[in-house]
């Protein structure tokens, strides 16, 4: 298994961030200031985008692995390397999602803690209703990470 980080031609891992957050026009905001790491183990299993927010804390704005390769811990070995990637320059990571139990109790695995919520923000932000399965996103929930520790 072996993480780059993309330096250009970021939009090529489109169709892979794209699982993550369906409205192209979101990843256009922070794509081009994020840092994108690419993981692969034969070929491409996953990807991660992580922008800064301020001078102690940095947000992993998205992540996605391909749906066949989801469960294989491909996701939380690229947190796990972006947490120790950032630990130099940040104390604090965050990462916001969709109210999904699911996903929630994996960020949780992985470190996180709950944070704060930022009502509406999918209703206020996205140009159609954004669905994880039958359960219908309205606000975002973010979570932290101390890196330090």
């Amino acid at each position: 298994m072996k993480i780059e980080k993309i330096i250009e031609n970021k939009k090529q891992f489109l169709d892979l961030l794209l699982l993550a957050d369906e409205q192209e026009d979101m990843i256009d905001k922070y794509l081009p200031s994020g840092d994108l790491f690419a993981l692969y183990d034969d070929d491409l299993k996953s990807v991660c985008v992580v922008v800064p927010i301020n001078s102690g804390t940095c947000e992993l704005k998205n992540i996605a692995t391909y749906e066949k390769y989801q469960g294989q811990g491909y996701g939380r070995a690229l947190i796990n390397f972006i947490s120790d990637f950032y630990k130099k320059d940040y104390q604090t990571m965050l990462v916001g999602t969709g109210e999904t139990p699911a996903i929630l109790s994996f960020y949780e695995s992985c470190g996180f803690e709950k944070s704060h919520r930022v009502k509406n923000f999918f209703t206020d932000n996205y140009d159609h209703p954004m669905f994880e399965g039958d359960i219908q996103l309205v606000d975002m929930i973010y979570l932290k990470k101390e890196l330090w520790e």
